[in-house]
């Protein structure tokens, strides 16, 4: 289809008839960069799945589909699938495959004080709802998760039914470590989130298997930013995501380039131009998103609850939803934790191991949460965890204790490569060689923050 479209309009010289139905490159470069900003999130999300559920080679490989994988540890530099990853809550990870039947999820009752949340991911990356701390509280529950093609009533004993809008999902538990010897504590909780399907609960025979999957291979995070197999892998993740009845017309137009769950989309037949206005189109998407994050981000104008959430949240904004992905694909919605990209110093310089730099927070202006902060360390471009000589990738809250206070009582981080010195080095955050960044998380956040009122200070060169 895409051939015969692109190729009979390159016939009539380029130019686009609507009785016709011919495409002119500008159209075609056009919706290849509409497709891609619209699919970069589905993508990267495959690429994720599909390490840890699917290629037993990955190197990141947790486990198979509909079983819950704990990593009874924080994450670490060795932990390289998704970009930005905290190292506060070691991680559970389920891997839904919801074609055959619903499972059903049960969470253990929780002491108070520690914080905990089950986020449920489309493969849209939409964040369809939140099981935890701050929306059902520490008591423990049962929750039915279900495809988007189920249609049965809430079983007696489940407390709510999750659907989601893909045929695959995920479900992201994160369980708050407060110190290193709080691992087996952490570990026994997560030894009781359980998951079984519908059937077992009911106690009835399982419904017949879904068909098998030829799971296509991903691409890598960098061929994912130019390859023309984007579009292939992005056919095979529709096939599993039902066209949302807001996005009929969207769909429509991705289909005249061969985009779509039965799209014939394939690099090898396009012509020269035809690839040159393909290519363009993703660059365009790229340079889009880049002045979205240096006009709006950077600046604050948007912030980064605005950036995840449900579909009904964002209300069709797929250049927000790019760019949660890109600056850290699985994040939760505000309401449930802020994350304040610290970037630039306060001059508006770039950040870089060759510089030393602080970041204070004067007395009684900590961030305001409920649960807890967090400042994470990264080195670019790859946005991964950075290996140091102490093993510290973050500092937050549960470390206040240790850190040492200013004569004012603020509290001073100290950002550089090397150590500042025995006794400063409680507040030492090591920072790569080159280019850096930090995301300053904030958990459960109180007013001040989600209104705007409270904003992190600046980093600061020494």
């Amino acid at each position: 289809m895409i051939v015969a479209a692109i190729t009979a309009a390159i016939a009539g010289c380029g130019t686009q008839s609507e009785a016709s139905g011919v495409l002119g490159m500008d159209e075609v470069r056009a919706i290849a960069k509409e497709a891609y900003v619209y699919g970069f999130p589905m993508v990267d999300m495959y690429r994720i799945e599909n390490a840890y559920a699917v290629n037993k080679n990955s190197g990141q490989y947790l486990g198979d589909w509909n079983q819950i994988h704990s990593i009874a540890r924080v994450f670490t530099p060795a932990d390289t699938t998704v970009q930005t990853p905290n190292s506060d809550t070691p991680y559970s990870f389920l891997a839904a495959d919801l074609r055959t039947e619903p499972l059903v999820l049960t969470v253990p009752p929780i002491e108070q004080n520690r914080y905990f949340s089950l986020q449920f991911i489309d493969n849209y990356t939409y964040v369809f709802d939140l099981i935890g701390s701050r929306t059902t509280g520490n008591g423990g529950g049962t929750y039915l998760l279900a495809g988007p093609a189920w249609k049965g009533a809430k079983p007696a004993g489940v407390d709510k039914v999750i659907q989601s809008d893909t045929d695959f999902a995920m479900v992201l538990y994160r369980t708050q470590l407060f110190d290193p010897a709080d691992l087996d504590n952490v570990k026994t909780i997560q030894a009781q989130y359980k998951v079984s399907p519908l059937s077992a609960l009911e106690k009835k025979p399982a419904p017949a298997a879904a068909p098998a999957v030829d799971f296509i291979t991903p691409l890598t995070p960098d061929e994912e930013k130019t390859s023309l197999d984007f579009f292939k892998v992005l056919n095979f993740t529709l096939k599993y995501a039902p066209v949302k009845p807001e996005e009929k017309e969207l769909r429509e137009r991705f289909a005249k380039i061969g985009i779509g769950p039965n799209g014939d989309f394939d690099p090898a037949t396009l012509s020269a131009e035809q690839r040159t206005a393909i290519e363009g189109g993703m660059a365009d998407a790229w340079a889009e998103l880049h002045t979205f994050q240096k006009d709006q981000l950077q600046t604050g104008k948007v912030d980064s609850g605005q950036l995840f959430g449900s579909a009904e949240q964002l209300e069709g904004n797929y250049l927000y939803r790019m760019a949660g992905a890109v600056m850290g694909i699985l994040g939760l919605p505000g309401v449930e934790a802020m994350y304040f990209p610290l970037t630039n110093d306060s001059s508006g310089a770039k950040l870089n191991g060759a510089g030393n730099y602080t970041l204070t927070f004067p007395a009684g202006q900590l961030p305001p949460v409920k649960a807890f902060w967090s400042v994470t360390m990264y080195k670019l471009p790859e946005i991964l965890l950075v290996d140091n000589p102490i093993n510290r990738y973050l500092i937050n809250s549960p470390m206040l204790p240790n850190l040492v206070r200013n004569p004012d009582g603020g509290i001073t981080l100290y950002l550089q490569h090397t150590s500042p010195g025995s006794e400063k080095e409680a507040n030492w955050l090591p920072t790569p060689a080159g280019d850096f960044e930090m995301i300053l998380r904030t958990y459960w956040p109180e007013q001040a923050i989600t209104d705007g009122s409270w904003t992190p200070p600046k980093v600061v060169k020494s």
